[in-house]
């Protein structure tokens, strides 16, 4: 009888494959699955916020907002999509030598402005389809309150967030390979990511679309107003949120997020798996 799911070890080998697999695309496709993945994560922090924003209790929200925003990497996984953060996990490969660092960085490299390509693209669709109207431009101002708690995250803060989201995030798509059919892939994906959103971390892709987002419908009056009406945001708090409060996010998230994949969950598992791997067959 064949198992319902893979084993812990097999699913370090078959996540090394796939890092190969990845390390090894060819520019243009992994630049094509770089904008749909980067589309997909934005499209669950659009309906995420949809959901949430007429919610005033924070556990509340946040646990709405986990409940939804998990479509997009479960899309991802179904779909396919190459995801900056998931691919933080070809440093296995990179481990077994499997890949070489240069292949690991070209990644990553091509991957993040991919995702940043598709998240934008949703950014600019979202805005022009008149959604953030909602609730009387409710919408809008909570876009824009959403963009200014990220932009003024002080740098450890967001670094160590970064660390925690991507531990969960990379589990998230380490328990997704273990699952053996798309029922097990969805449940597998949902919980961990449901932790992260919950709990506030960040997600560097995740904030290609909130931030972008928030300084958008920073240009919109009726959502500026709204803004301060619903959240007290002043005129002098919005100079925050402008792309220098956006890199000024993104650089300690994005590092955060390298370590909680490549360190904590790559490396740690690796060390574990093919080190017991090897004290077996001596």
């Amino acid at each position: 009888m064949d198992k319902l799911f893979n084993s812990p070890e097999e699913v370090v080998d078959l996540n090394i494959k796939a890092g190969v697999k990845k390390a090894n695309l060819p520019f243009v496709k992994m630049f094509l699955l770089g904008i749909l993945a980067g589309m997909f994560i934005a499209i669950g922090g659009e309906a995420s916020s949809l959901a949430s924003h007429g919610v005033a209790n924070v556990g509340l929200a946040r646990t709405i907002t986990g409940a939804v925003f998990p479509v997009g990497l479960m899309m991802i996984v179904i779909v396919g999509g190459e995801l900056f953060t998931g691919n933080t996990m070809i440093f296995m490969a990179v481990l077994q030598k499997e890949a070489s660092f240069l292949q690991y960085v070209r990644n990553l490299t091509v991957v993040f402005i991919s995702n940043l390509v598709g998240s934008l693209l949703v950014v600019f669709l979202t805005y022009f389809s008149g959604q953030w109207n909602y609730s009387d431009g409710g919408l809008g101002a909570y876009t824009i309150k959403i963009a200014l708690g990220k932009v003024n995250l002080g740098f450890g803060t967001a670094f160590t967030s970064g660390i925690m989201c991507n531990i969960l995030v990379c589990v998230a798509v380490l328990m997704a390979i273990a699952a053996k059919d798309i029922a097990g892939k969805v449940w597998g994906i949902f919980f961990p990511i449901f932790a992260f959103v919950i709990s506030g971390f960040e997600h560097c892709v995740a904030n290609m679309y909130y931030i972008p987002a928030g300084m958008l419908a920073k240009t919109n009056p009726s959502y500026v107003n709204k803004a301060m009406e619903l959240y007290g945001i002043t005129a002098e708090k919005l100079e925050n949120l402008s792309v220098f409060g956006m890199i000024k996010n993104m650089i300690p998230v994005t590092l955060g997020n390298i370590v909680g994949g490549a360190i904590c969950v790559g490396a740690m598992l690796i060390f574990i798996n093919k080190k017991c791997k090897q004290s077996r067959t001596k």
